[in-house]
């Protein structure tokens, strides 16, 4: 498995070994032992969720601010899907920084964002099929979302997203200052733990 850090500090992208023959392919999804070694520490999957969206379906940027945290390891396992990788955790070098990877196929690569790091997801075709394993539970009160059409962020999203697309919660989305006025920001961990 190839491990590629993202601009975005303790966000990588990973990309699996593809064996390929006559009946098709196979591929590990996930390395426990790959993703100790990035993260230096064990991951411990308390969750799995799928979701499936038509094309052009923004979905984000969605964090959570929970006691333990909520890393996250995301792949493709049907369509090609952007996936933006965004630092919220204040007092981190990138706060405020991005960055994009594009999964599915050909490589079925996959990104690992640690704790407090924000995540918004593209559809590129239609029934795009994220699968996703997390280190914590989902908590609804510890749950947030930050506007991805934030000007103080300037993400390019590509010419497939449909503004029309984006879910009441994620349009009512906080813009980044107001979240940090507000204090609901994670504070970066230096010691590479859950942020506070």
């Amino acid at each position: 498995m190839l491990v590629r850090e993202l601009r975005v500090r303790d966000a990588w992208e990973l990309t699996p070994t593809l064996h390929e023959d006559t009946r098709g392919l196979f591929l590990e999804l996930f390395r426990d032992d790959v993703v100790e070694r990035v993260r230096g520490r064990a991951f411990g999957v308390r969750q799995s969720n799928v979701s499936v969206s038509r094309a052009g379906v923004l979905r984000g940027i969605h964090y959570s601010v929970a006691p333990d945290g909520q890393a996250k390891y995301v792949t493709s396992v049907w369509g090609r899907i952007l996936d933006y990788v965004v630092d919220l955790r204040v007092g981190s070098d990138t706060f405020g920084e991005w960055d994009v990877v594009e999964l599915g196929t050909p490589e079925r690569r996959a990104v690992y964002l640690a704790e407090g790091i924000g995540h918004a997801v593209v559809a590129l075709e239609d029934g795009a099929t994220l699968a996703y394993l997390l280190s914590g539970s989902y908590s609804p009160e510890f749950e947030h979302v930050i506007d991805a059409l934030d000007p103080a962020l300037a993400i390019e999203l590509p010419p497939e997203f449909d503004p029309e697309s984006r879910s009441g919660r994620d349009r009512a989305g906080m813009l980044l200052a107001e979240a940090a006025e507000r204090r609901l920001l994670p504070i970066f961990a230096s010691d590479g733990g859950a942020p506070r």
